[in-house]
């Protein structure tokens, strides 16, 4: 297998060690499980049912629901490891998607994979791997866990491409103590799935999650306005002089930087400074 040797021995040492690995029925995370298996160690797979799809069998590039769980389970079974599926609706609710819904709304722009790497899965779900007396859990993150002189480090994995170091700034001493990460060193995500058909995986070929989970195709303004409707309402826009453009649609739809779908005609580019929620003469600017 085309690893570095600091990616097989996650422990370097030989004693058995017990490895949770967090599936969520993607290539990456089926990779590091199948390849902890198949070093030694002692593997549970772990997969998080994050939300309640109706269709799930018809929402491609997400992760923790469905078809997702689905998969996983089936990469446990051709790898020989056990897996349990993990309820975590309730905490993803509360933690994520809320927060999410309520930052639209109030007009920022949220990344909530970042909100989820930082609670409920390397908080709750760390919990839960050293509840089944787990060494170390491991993910299919791009990122590489090093020794610094003031102890663990997290660095930007070896492929740029593909780097995830950005979700996971959040990352605290303690639980990077905790973490490992076999495919920081791969050179390309290429490499993760020519491993994944050597291993027999028939996820080696799944596309990469690519829209935020909980919401169907890319439609935020539809799920933001049936989960919170405090702030989604219609206002002026104005430009840096104060002089009224023209009215917004709520500005849940829009961000800091944004030039198009502004509704407004213009012989110069616009585009959004600043979005305000008691309604000034600011609120965007040429």
């Amino acid at each position: 297998y085309p690893l570095d040797t600091n990616n097989i021995n996650l422990f370097n040492i030989r004693k058995k060690k017990r490895v949770v690995v967090a599936m969520s029925g993607g290539v990456d995370s089926s990779v590091a499980a199948a390849v902890c298996a198949k070093q030694g160690y002692d593997v549970v797979g772990v997969t998080l049912q994050l939300y309640t799809n109706d269709n799930p069998s018809q929402k491609k590039g997400t992760c923790c629901a469905g078809q997702d769980i689905y998969d996983a389970k089936k990469v446990a079974e051709k790898v020989g490891i056990k897996h349990y599926v993990l309820d975590y609706e309730e905490q993803f609710r509360s933690e994520v998607i809320n927060e999410f819904a309520d930052s639209y709304a109030n007009g920022l722009t949220p990344i909530p994979c970042i909100r989820c790497n930082e609670t409920v899965k390397f908080s709750n779900l760390l919990d839960a791997a050293r509840n089944l007396n787990a060494d170390c859990m491991a993910t299919g993150h791009y990122v590489r866990r090093k020794l610094g002189l003031n102890g663990i480090e997290l660095h930007t994995a070896l492929d740029n491409k593909k780097d995830q170091s950005y979700f996971l700034f959040a990352t605290t001493l303690k639980q990077l103590e905790f973490l490992r990460f076999p495919l920081g060193d791969h050179k390309s995500k290429e490499t993760t799935r020519s491993l994944a058909e050597n291993l027999g995986l028939k996820v080696a070929n799944k596309p990469d999650s690519q829209d935020i989970c909980f919401i169907a195709k890319g439609k935020y303004f539809d799920f933001i306005q049936n989960t919170t409707s405090e702030y989604i309402k219609e206002g002026p826009i104005y430009n840096k002089e104060g002089k009224k453009l023209g009215t917004h649609k709520g500005i849940a739809n829009y961000t800091i930087g944004q030039r198009k779908g502004l509704g407004i005609s213009s012989t110069s580019p616009l585009y959004v400074t600043k979005i305000c929620l008691l309604y000034t003469s600011d609120a965007a600017d040429e």
